[in-house]
């Protein structure tokens, strides 16, 4: 008689029809277009009549209620009850009940014998070989992983070296695998500390990603999973020498934006009474990182005092898709004869020396290190680049580490106390506030300090100071009108103004650029605002990314990508790397790490008045008297 299906929400309403046959006729009826999906796109009646095995008929109407029926029947497949609840629930209910209850944990990976397969054998695997790369010193580890090889007969445990240089990660180019994290040991059992993964094609544990999905976890009560990510930043710091663009080997020569003491702070102001031994062990982390990643003279720090992005690395950065920097090379390749291919090949190898072109690779390096890959604000200048986002985090590192060094450890941490680090802080405030504030446009620019000019375009990173704590009240108000004239589109916060290149048909649509916006930027900016008590505006910016991702997801059966296009409001972007989160079948399994994060972070800000309208999907432009641009 096959699996059948208990409806209701309580006792005395629960029914039994047959989930396969419903879902299949389901999925004849209403999925026109054969995507698995049920979105405003097909054409089917959009109403779906079902008999339970008493004769009781169920009538179920219009795309949102449909589709929410075929994610139930899709989930119920090892389960023995749904309830009709969860089909009428309020759109932002369901969202966020998805990601607390189940995304998060379908994101969530460890390296160990349990979850080892899952991370090491992804769509960016190019061989049957699964390399699994394990630091020198971590001998527990190499001993460990050595032992699984015969239980994984595909893998292959690579011991790396003591000294990890470029020339060596250039070696991994064709041999590419994931790198090893923390482990706990639980009854003599090696056990790896989870984190949680972007979404999609990821299994790795990038940089800046696990703070924004850790905002989010701290709120769902996940505090399990945000320790873990600290504790696995702890671990890149001390093996690999910095917390890395992600854990993967061609990696190990760049970082990404600095948020580790932002984590371990939020992390102690939820949880005041946790570890003291805990926190100090990953305070002394954080310390280290920032002394010997970030103010590394030559490298990140430069002559000025202030600090900027330099991704190292050889030649082109093997992760990028196909033909990503054909645009480029292709000029190159007219200068130097050999024919396209040819001419790859050989400047790969070295056999062609270009030394405009290694420049290139070092400012596109550095742009990826930002996080921002890509964004013609970035491209072939980011090295040159003190940036307004990274000062501002690297600000907050020194007050974030003083705060902790105060309020924790009596203003005595391993000889060093709060005032060394507020004076740090001060030094950078006034260094940024002489180079890149402009008082006649009102904000802070990013600064060039090889032509010594402040570069002028206007980027969602330039309102990271209203995060920190920069900006004195009179910069705010200006920062904040030209937030709203410059950047604020119908769904949100753009990344940048347009600063497309028009002048080249083939030129590539970068994702970090207009009309794109992505959580982070919004995360960063929402919480500026209410540190300025800008308490109606914040409210306004919230809401239209809320109504956007809400909108997204009722029309397009639940779907949360990567990012949106926040003019068009939509999550269809026509960027280079697509859009991840927006392939499946049936229902999301995961969203996406950071607009989960933001989802739920934004509804734990938002007005009770302004959730309700929320939930009836009224137009934010109805909403706010000041339009966005």
């Amino acid at each position: 008689m096959g699996l059948f299906l208990v409806i209701g929400c309580q006792e005395k309403s629960r029914e039994v029809f047959s989930i396969k046959k419903e879902l299949d006729k389901l999925i004849a009826q209403e999925d026109t277009d054969g995507d698995k999906k049920i979105t405003i796109e097909d054409k089917g009646p959009k109403k779906f009549e079902f008999t339970n095995a008493t004769g009781k008929r169920h009538l179920v109407e219009g795309t949102y209620h449909l589709s929410n029926l075929l994610q139930e029947l899709a989930m119920a497949n090892d389960q023995d009850t749904i309830a009709i609840g969860n089909i009428t629930e309020a759109p932002s209910d369901r969202i966020s009940r998805l990601i607390k209850t189940r995304y998060w944990d379908n994101l969530t990976r460890s390296i160990d014998k349990k979850g080892l397969a899952k991370v090491v054998s992804d769509t960016k695997a190019t061989t049957d070989t699964l390399r699994l790369y394990v630091p020198y010193e971590d001998k527990e580890a190499i001993s460990y992983f050595q032992s699984l090889e015969t239980d994984f007969p595909n893998l292959n445990v690579v011991v790396l070296p003591k000294e990890i240089t470029p020339v060596y990660v250039k070696t991994l180019n064709n041999r590419s695998g994931i790198l090893n994290l923390a482990h706990d040991k639980k009854e003599g059992r090696y056990i790896g500390k989870p984190f949680v993964v972007p979404g999609g094609r990821f299994n790795e544990m990038y940089g800046w990603d696990s703070y924004f999905e850790s905002v989010g976890l701290l709120i769902d009560d996940r505090e399990d999973l945000a320790m873990a990510m600290a504790d696995n930043f702890a671990y890149q710091i001390k093996y690999y020498g910095k917390i890395l663009n992600a854990n993967r080997s061609y990696y190990l020569t760049r970082t990404q934006p600095p948020f580790f003491s932002s984590l371990l702070k939020e992390i102690y102001i939820k949880h005041p009474n946790m570890s003291r031994e805990w926190l100090a062990s990953n305070l002394e982390m954080v310390i280290q990182e920032y002394e010997t990643v970030w103010m590394q003279k030559g490298v990140r720090l430069t002559n000025n005092g202030l600090n900027r992005f330099y991704g190292e690395g050889i030649k082109i950065p093997p992760e990028t898709e196909e033909g990503h920097f054909d645009y480029v090379l292709k000029k190159y390749a007219k200068k130097h004869k050999p024919d396209f291919e040819s001419f790859k090949k050989m400047y790969q190898d070295g056999k062609i020396q270009d030394a405009q072109l290694d420049q290139y690779f070092i400012h596109d390096r550095s742009m990826r290190e930002s996080g921002h890959d890509t964004s013609n604000r970035l491209d072939m200048i980011c090295a040159h680049l003190n940036t307004v986002g990274l000062n501002s985090l690297l600000y907050k590192y020194e007050v974030d580490i003083a705060f902790l060094i105060e309020k924790v450890f009596n203003n005595d941490f391993n000889g060093q106390n709060a005032a060394q680090w507020l004076s740090k802080a001060k030094k950078r405030k006034d260094l940024m506030n002489r180079l890149m504030w402009d008082d006649e446009l009102g904000g802070y620019y990013d600064y060039n300090f090889k032509t010594k000019q402040p570069q002028k375009i206007e980027s969602a990173t330039n309102y990271y100071p209203l995060w920190v704590g920069i900006s004195s009240d009179k910069q705010a108000k200006r920062m904040i009108d030209n937030l709203f004239t410059n950047l604020v589109q119908k769904g949100g916060v753009a990344g940048t103004t347009d600063i497309s290149d028009k002048t080249s048909p083939e030129a590539p649509q970068r994702q970090w650029d207009y009309p794109n916006g992505w959580a982070p930027h919004q995360m960063t900016i929402w919480r500026g605002l209410l540190n300025y008590g800008y308490n109606d505006e914040a409210q306004e910016l919230i809401y239209r990314w809320l109504w956007m991702i809400t909108k997204n997801a009722v029309d397009y059966n639940g779907t949360i990508p990567e990012k949106y296009d926040v003019v068009k409001c939509t999550h269809k972007v026509y960027a280079e790397y697509g859009n991840v989160g927006t392939e499946f079948d049936y229902i999301t399994p995961s969203g996406f790490g950071w607009m989960n994060a933001s989802y739920q972070l934004g509804l734990s800000l938002l007005t009770n008045t302004y959730k309700k309208k929320l939930n009836q999907l009224i137009d934010p432009d109805e909403l706010f008297a000041k339009k966005a641009k």
